[in-house]
């Protein structure tokens, strides 16, 4: 048997590999844009700039060193020019999937960089495995703007895992409504019935204000805005606002509210205010075909029957009367316990048989 030569002995030493193989190396030398690597074979291993990492910013001194070991996967064995094409990002998004896929499985929350904000969401990388996250499912209320998340760490779950499609969805609402809940719940179970609460004005209708509570919100309806008469919310309240409110009802996780406080209810001292006989004055609130109802404070308004506005006949309120005109008259009835309180002008007229008497005498 023939002994091997040099040449042949040296060729043997260098182990065969395959498009696909896993290989480990040590780094010959490293420049910002490409590592060198031996990985035992005939010839150096080389990883580029492209096929190290996504982030096309990344310098790759900064990464590895001299005599440090990498593991690439093997992309060409040959290049047409003596090198092995080496990718340390395919062998990382391979293992970035195998992580990805675990946390699918056991629905782990995960927490990475938004690397790219698209169009139509956001795209975050986990061990070089891109994940795509719907602009739907980014937060739990409408995003104008998602250019914010840029460089961001956030926190995600997978909800779809197809990697042969390219298709890996991850949802970071879902994470947002779940501890948004678990806040509200907290909060609600110290909150009760007459609670004074600082709030902010979250969103404003024509029926009420939501009115956030610190984490849970409360409506504030259009009659508990005030003692008085309220036509437009919009007027009173605009986003942003602070608001003072207390807690009306609680009806399991609704909660109404008011600005109506018990202590400044304009009917507290309206026995001696209003009694009858006194003569009042106040502003033509609304009419209507039998009267006028005349507002004598926020909150209180007594009516002016249309047979009480003169001594002269009157048809209808608006013949005589317009809505905001400041009048002056008696109070003829007054009901405390159905804050009801009827006026009189044709009280303060005079009387004329009155009249004619006194030139008489």
């Amino acid at each position: 048997m023939s002994e091997m030569s040099f040449d042949e002995m040296l060729e043997a030493s260098f182990k065969t590999i395959h498009n696909g193989d896993v290989v480990e190396g040590t780094v010959l030398s490293v420049k910002p844009d490409e590592i060198v690597l031996n990985i035992g074979t005939k010839s150096d291993g080389i990883i580029t700039k492209n096929e190290y990492s996504n982030d096309s910013s990344v310098d790759l001194t900064t990464v590895t060193a001299v005599g440090e070991k990498m593991e690439a996967v093997v992309v060409k064995v040959n290049d047409n020019e003596g090198q092995v094409v080496l990718s340390y990002k395919r062998l990382a998004q391979e293992r970035g999937n195998k992580r990805l896929e675990e946390a699918f499985n056991n629905n782990e929350v995960l927490k990475a960089k938004v690397v790219q904000v698209l169009n139509g969401g956001l795209s975050v990388v986990v061990d070089e495995a891109r994940v795509f996250i719907p602009a739907s499912l980014v937060s739990d209320t409408y995003e104008r703007d998602l250019g914010k998340y840029k460089d961001q760490e956030i926190e995600f779950v997978i909800t779809e895992f197809n990697p042969r499609k390219r298709r890996i969805i991850g949802d970071r609402k879902q994470l947002l409504v779940a501890e948004k809940s678990k806040k509200q719940e907290e909060l609600l179970s110290t909150l009760k019935v007459g609670d004074i609460i600082d709030g902010t004005v979250k969103n404003v209708t024509n029926f009420g204000a939501f009115i956030d509570l610190g984490g849970i919100d409360g409506l504030l309806h259009i009659s508990e805005m005030s003692w008085g008469r309220v036509d437009n919310p919009n007027k009173l309240f605009k986003n942003g606002d602070a608001a003072r409110v207390f807690i009306k009802d609680i009806n399991e996780k609704k909660i109404a509210l008011s600005m109506k406080f018990p202590d400044e209810n304009p009917w507290n001292d309206a026995s001696e205010k209003f009694a009858v006989g006194n003569v009042v004055s106040g502003k033509v609130a609304r009419m209507t075909d039998f009267g006028a109802f005349v507002e004598l404070a926020p909150g209180v308004d007594a009516l002016l029957h249309v047979s009480q506005i003169s001594k002269e006949h009157v048809d209808k309120p608006s013949d005589v009367l317009t809505v905001g005109q400041e009048i002056e008259a008696k109070i003829v009835e007054f009901r405390e316990a159905d804050h009801k309180i009827s006026l009189s002008i044709k009280a303060l007229q005079g009387n004329d048989s009155d009249e004619e008497q006194t030139t008489e005498e």
